[in-house]
């Protein structure tokens, strides 16, 4: 899953718990590459029969614009699969920080005793849409899980949420 629960070091000011998302990543970077190569051969492939021709000239400028923009697009897929949540647990907040790779880092912070985990199964940007709510705002999270992850992921967010309440009591 794209997620993961971190245990923090044993400190006083450290988070009793810590939980990660991310984008998952379907490509990796040697298969980036590899498909970046592949697709070059393949489009090069027809520059032989025309090789010593006036058409290669005619040619290559498309084929090479068509290798650079496949570059780009993939280069763009991964610079926006960089998103990073952040959700910190503490006896008496949360905190949650998302980093967006193209804009400023969100943050949104509340006692844990008052926050409330829902799970929407409609009237969401997506199915399943996963929110916090607390100190006046709903936020979401994990939006680019898919729906049965974030169908788990609720059930843990509410369980460390209730050791929390129930820890305070």
């Amino acid at each position: 899953m794209p997620y993961e629960w971190i245990t923090p070091v044993a400190d006083a000011a450290a988070p009793l718990a810590e939980l990660h998302l991310w984008p998952y990543r379907s490509l990796p970077k040697k298969g980036f590459v590899i498909f970046v190569g592949i697709s070059a051969a393949v489009i090069g492939l027809p520059l032989m029969a025309v090789l010593g021709s006036p058409v290669l000239w005619g040619l290559l400028p498309f084929l090479v614009a068509t290798i650079a923009g496949l570059w780009w697009a993939l280069q763009r897929s991964y610079r926006d699969g960089s998103t990073l949540e952040e959700l910190r647990f503490w006896p008496d907040r949360m905190h949650l920080v998302r980093y967006n790779p193209r804009g400023p880092k969100q943050e949104w912070e509340a006692n844990p005793f008052w926050v409330r985990a829902d799970l929407l199964p409609e009237g969401g940007p997506v199915k399943d849409y996963l929110t916090l709510q607390g100190a006046g705002r709903t936020v979401e999270l994990g939006a680019f899980l898919t729906e049965e992850e974030r169908r788990v992921l609720i059930g843990e967010v509410r369980a460390r949420l209730k050791a929390l309440r129930e820890q305070r009591d």
